[in-house]
């Protein structure tokens, strides 16, 4: 993978591969990069969906890839619903429904999402908040980010039965440490996962 991959709090990640600079969820940003070519939202709450921050990473032209309850809270974006795709010369990008199975905060019928993304032959699946779905074991990809914190999203030992089934080559767990779950979860997370996947801490204190 020629990529270079940062996470900032939560479920915020910045990845450049080949000089395209992706956002996902925009939260707890520590600097005012404003290099931002794509912005993927989630969802609407707070912490996954927050204007302070997306000032810091967006630039003129920036494309806003978002869920149909933020239609209109941004400019230049582009509203994907559940299962549907965008695709340039630069990236593809399809979504797959993030939902809670048994809890009330995430439900299916939010059209909240999770994101496949391909960038020159890498793929990268952000989960958004969810659960260990029937979607997300279906999933096929490089480099996965989970959630594991629990409360609102999989726990470390659901997130860990999900990367061993859809067998990323690189699992980086994420949505932990400071709202919910906290940071010996990660470590906890890697006990989990099967020694042939490598368990990338990227979140620390």
């Amino acid at each position: 993978m020629n990529d270079d991959i940062k996470v900032f709090t939560q479920s915020s990640i910045r990845i450049t591969n080949n000089d395209l600079v992706i956002y996902v969820d925009p939260y707890g940003i520590d600097n005012d990069y404003n290099d931002a070519d794509f912005v993927l939202i989630t969802h609407s709450h707070y912490d996954h969906f927050s204007l302070k921050d997306i000032a810091k990473v967006r630039k003129g032209s920036t494309k806003f890839i978002i869920p149909k309850d933020l239609d209109g809270k941004l400019d230049n974006y582009i509203i994907l619903l559940p299962g549907e795709e965008y695709d340039d010369e630069y990236i593809k990008i399809k979504t797959i429904p993030a939902y809670n199975i048994d809890k009330p905060y995430h439900k299916r019928e939010y059209g909240w999402l999770g994101y496949i993304v391909e960038i020159n032959n890498t793929t990268y699946y952000f989960a958004g908040d969810t659960d260990c779905t029937k979607e997300a074991i279906s999933v096929k990809c490089d480099v996965a980010f989970v959630p594991i914190g629990g409360t609102y999203t999989m726990d470390y030992m659901e997130a860990a039965r999900l990367i061993n089934i859809i067998k990323p080559n690189v699992a980086i767990p994420i949505h932990y440490g400071s709202i919910v779950g906290s940071y010996d979860d990660a470590d906890k997370f890697k006990k989990y996962v099967n020694k042939d996947i490598m368990v990338d801490i990227r979140l620390k204190k």
